[in-house]
């Protein structure tokens, strides 16, 4: 980890190093250290920095390129997806649930060991809902919460954390309720953070991290929608 900035928890958020001395290889490696106030978080997420790190590990922070992004209006709904989602009677809702989906979202998963979503992360961003500055959206069946999302707002951008699905296409249409939101309240970008095949089926396409700070910058000094 030559050339990473290693942080303490006393430190300011201003202490993040800037974007361009993020490590090629692991793509967008910043920094180690520092603390998930929530004046941290925001800070990093104002500066295209975003944490991701396991239990065993400290905070990592990162600022990927290319970044993966999701313009709203370019989200492949397919009709098959559509049908699905009718066909299941699926009702979406927004900061109903938000705790027992970051919950959800730290479960195990097919293939994958461990959560990045630790204690104290669930703690920092359940915060951060609390200040009005994470949200969630949210899949029901019968009653039962069976998949969602949830992220951070600032300005005019979601910047999206991660998702869940306790059922056949319940985190897509927690997306898709997203999305909508988004089109109708004039929000033109959802951060998807690391690229991956997945989020490239569902629309997302990669910005050189230059572009992706540019765009931050812009939508940022923008008015903040009302999500609730």
């Amino acid at each position: 980890m030559s050339g990473i900035a290693w942080l303490q928890k006393t430190d300011p958020p201003a202490a993040l190093p800037p974007t361009s001395r993020a490590l090629a290889e692991p793509n967008g490696l910043l920094a180690v250290g520092g603390a998930l106030t929530p004046e941290w978080l925001v800070h990093a997420y104002r500066h295209g920095v975003f944490p991701w790190y396991s239990a065993e590990q400290p905070i990592l922070w990162w600022a990927p390129d290319p970044r993966a992004v999701l313009v709203p209006a370019e989200f492949r709904k397919s009709r098959s997806l559509a049908r699905s989602i009718r066909r299941r009677g699926y009702e979406t809702r927004i900061d109903t649930a938000f705790e027992a989906v970051i919950a959800a979202c730290a479960g195990p998963r097919r293939g994958s060991p461990g959560t990045w979503i630790t204690p104290e992360m669930h703690a920092a961003y359940v915060e951060l809902h609390r200040r009005g500055l994470a949200h969630s959206f949210e899949t029901w069946s019968g009653g039962e919460l069976v998949g969602g999302l949830y992220g951070v707002a600032l300005g005019r951008l979601f910047f999206g954390e991660s998702m869940f699905s306790h059922s056949v296409d319940a985190s897509k249409a927690a997306l898709a309720r997203l999305v909508e939101e988004c089109l109708q309240r004039g929000v033109p970008l959802i951060d998807c953070q690391m690229p991956s095949p997945h989020l490239a089926s569902l629309g997302s396409r990669n910005l050189p991290r230059r572009e992706f700070e540019l765009a931050l910058a812009r939508h940022l000094a923008e008015p903040p929608p009302m999500w609730r």
